[in-house]
């Protein structure tokens, strides 16, 4: 079955909500992967800390550059990142329409190459 990755979007100057508002949040996000796994289309998924935490690496020709923070600097982050099998796109759109309600964030869909695990 393919693979999909579905990456959380935040906006880059994004600040945590509310411990309310978060709460109720995380819960919406706990019942949508609880959802996704009961279908049998859980893979992997999971949240990412600030891209100011992030190393590029760059092997140039056997020297090795490390460069602190994100290698693209953007107005949007990814906050985290969920692989779903799903039998084709529009499957994988349904799943990230329910993840973007529960997030209350865009979700961004991209297929993998060559649909699968092997």
């Amino acid at each position: 079955m393919p693979l999909y990755l579905l990456s959380v979007c935040y906006p880059a100057d994004a600040q945590q909500p509310e411990p309310e508002r978060l709460q109720r949040i995380m819960a919406d996000v706990g019942a949508w992967r609880d959802a996704v796994v009961a279908r049998g289309s859980w893979v992997f998924g999971g949240g990412l800390h600030d891209p100011s935490t992030a190393t590029t690496v760059l092997d140039r020709d056997g020297e090795v550059l490390l460069t602190d923070g994100p290698f693209i600097e953007a107005k949007e982050q990814i906050g985290g990142i969920t692989v779903i099998e799903a039998a084709d796109l529009d499957e994988a759109i349904e799943m990230a329409s329910a993840q973007s309600r529960a997030t209350t964030t865009p979700i961004e869909v991209r297929p993998f190459m060559h649909g699968g695990t092997g």
